[in-house]
């Protein structure tokens, strides 16, 4: 009788077992909403070899860096997006401030080559690639202008010739756009830097939404110069425009691209697979695949184009720029330039 009960408890035990299993997978979310801030063909390359690895749908919606932290910020009561993928990491730690992202500590952030720098010491955001700031020139203008010279300083871009023929993003949508202007500040000083600024903003023709677009724009011959990522400016040279790519050798500032998870996030769990598998090798490897050529973070990829980190980087200051984003931008939409009729 005792071996029976025995045999009949057991198996109890094991259909217990079964069913919580069965209803762990039925609760697992076969779905995530990401927001997505590098280029379109990235974001959508990433998207189906996620759903193609885990065979969870992503719907994703891309936007720039500024936009993406303003939409988490008015939905930030009702979230609609489980995580953020993409930006600099000082848009990260201005979100984080403000209680936009939820903490979570990934087994997978041991990939990452520098703990310090690409991870945040409370496990609100990861880094997951890098990428540093160039300057993208129209051949063709070169060559209407004999003796000008592509710029390698910020002064440089301050030039007569170059009066009215800049195109750059505007720092309040663009993280690319901040990164530049969080570079000068910190180059050069606050006081000095904000009077740069202010003769670098009479320069540009328009100002744009997106912070890779001044590298199509001036590509097409719409402006002589643009401010961007240089891996941007590389996709746009292999894509046949002629632009010549030239950095500041008096110190060029660099982005960590993050990601972090939203609070209060609908998917949880997909969005923390999505986080695990971003941290991976095989993930960041991926770029190239999809003309994405910012450095990786993570140990065992090789850099498809080294040489754009190989330059004068300055010691750029994450934290502080992100603590300061609000009111930096807020005094360039007052002081310099506002941020309406932006070119898209």
């Amino acid at each position: 009788m005792t071996n029976k009960r025995s045999i009949l408890i057991l198996f109890g035990i094991l259909v217990l077992g079964l069913i919580l299993t069965a209803c762990q997978k039925q609760q697992e979310s076969k779905e995530l909403n990401l927001l997505c801030v590098p280029q379109e063909e990235w974001c959508q390359g990433m998207k189906e070899e996620f759903e193609k690895e885990f065979g969870i749908t992503v719907n994703y919606v891309r936007m720039s860096t500024g936009e993406a932290l303003a939409r988490l910020e008015a939905e930030k009561d009702n979230p609609q997006f489980d995580i953020m993928w993409g930006g600099p990491i000082d848009t990260y730690i201005a979100g984080k401030n403000e209680g936009m992202f939820e903490q979570y500590e990934s087994p997978n952030t041991k990939n990452l080559l520098d703990q310090d720098k690409y991870l945040d010491p409370d496990n609100y955001w990861a880094g997951i690639y890098l990428g540093s700031l160039g300057f993208a020139t129209n051949k063709d203008f070169l060559e209407a202008h004999p003796g000008l010279e592509a710029p390698t300083s910020w002064d440089d871009l301050l030039k007569p010739e170059f009066q009215d023929q800049l195109l750059v993003a505007h720092p309040s949508t663009s993280g690319t756009s901040y990164t530049a202007m969080a570079t000068v500040l910190q180059l050069m000083g606050e006081e000095k830097g904000w009077e740069y600024l202010n003769e670098y903003a009479d320069q540009v023709l328009q100002f744009t939404k997106s912070g890779s677009a001044p590298a199509k724009f001036v590509g097409a011959g719409e402006g002589a110069v643009g401010v961007v990522f240089s891996h941007d400016i590389v996709k746009q040279i292999e894509a046949g425009l002629p632009l010549v790519l030239s950095f500041p050798e008096d110190g060029t500032g660099y982005e960590i691209g993050g990601m972090a998870i939203v609070k209060g996030a609908q998917h949880m769990d997909a969005a923390q697979k999505w986080y695990d598998w971003a941290l991976t090798p095989e993930a960041q490897a991926l770029g190239p695949k999809y003309k994405a050529y910012q450095a990786p973070t993570v140990g065992g990829v090789d850099l498809s184009y080294p040489e754009l980190l190989e330059v004068n980087l300055v010691d750029y200051d994450f934290q502080w720029a992100g603590d300061n984003k609000k009111e930096f931008v807020d005094r360039f939409i007052n002081e310099i330039a506002g941020a309406e009729d932006l070119k898209q």
